[in-house]
């Protein structure tokens, strides 16, 4: 994972003399949130948390490559609740903030102002939930596609849908309080997808 990062980090920073730096603001709608397994540590009783479905905001950063294609930095932030249901009452348990930070890089195929691309990241998950309730910061990957209208050589809109795997990787407390936890949680990988919409700015 380090190396990975590393790699792709420094391939930002080797940016070439042809190429074109651009900040990409977006906004857009973060939904399908898998569910974790969850059992009570003080009762048998067992049930299934997940974070809310909510609207998402976020920006890019990053330069043009030959391929044609891009390599950026990504921001994505989420501001939601962690629900329970099935066998424990659909409460809101408290608000959740959950962000990506990611590197990533884009594949166009261009018919003239028209470009459909596929895009791929990794980075990290931050789950930051309300009250005293721990952060929790997991490995993540993305995969998505869309698709950019060049409406001028310096400004362009694009829309895509990604979805993103944050590895869990848990069988045990996660999201603790400062009186213990209440829950122990099972689960391997949280999907999430997102559909946004942005703007396309070049330097």
């Amino acid at each position: 994972m380090k190396r990975s990062l590393a790699i792709l980090l420094g391939s930002f920073c080797a940016l070439p003399a042809t190429a074109e730096v651009y900040v990409a603001p977006f906004g857009g709608y973060s939904f399908g949130a898998s569910e974790f397994d969850i059992a009570s540590t003080e009762s048998d009783e067992a049930g299934k948390v997940k974070i809310a479905e909510s609207q998402n905001y976020g920006v890019m950063l990053g330069f043009t490559t030959k391929d044609p294609g891009n390599v950026y930095l990504l921001y994505s932030h989420q501001s939601t609740d962690l629900k329970t249901g099935d066998n424990f009452s659909p409460n809101v348990i408290t608000s959740m903030d959950v962000d990506y930070f990611h590197v990533g890089g884009s594949l166009y195929f261009p018919m003239q102002s028209v470009k459909p691309y596929v895009t791929t990241s990794l980075g990290l998950t931050n789950m930051r939930p309300g009250g005293s309730y721990s952060n929790e910061t997991r490995f993540s990957v993305a995969l998505g596609g869309g698709v950019e209208y060049q409406a001028t050589e310096a400004f362009s809109l694009f829309a895509e849908v990604k979805g993103y795997a944050t590895f869990i990787n848990a069988d045990n407390a996660l999201f603790c309080g400062n009186d213990g936890c209440l829950w122990n949680i099972q689960s391997d990988i949280m999907w999430q997808g997102q559909a946004n919409i942005g703007a396309s700015f070049k330097f």
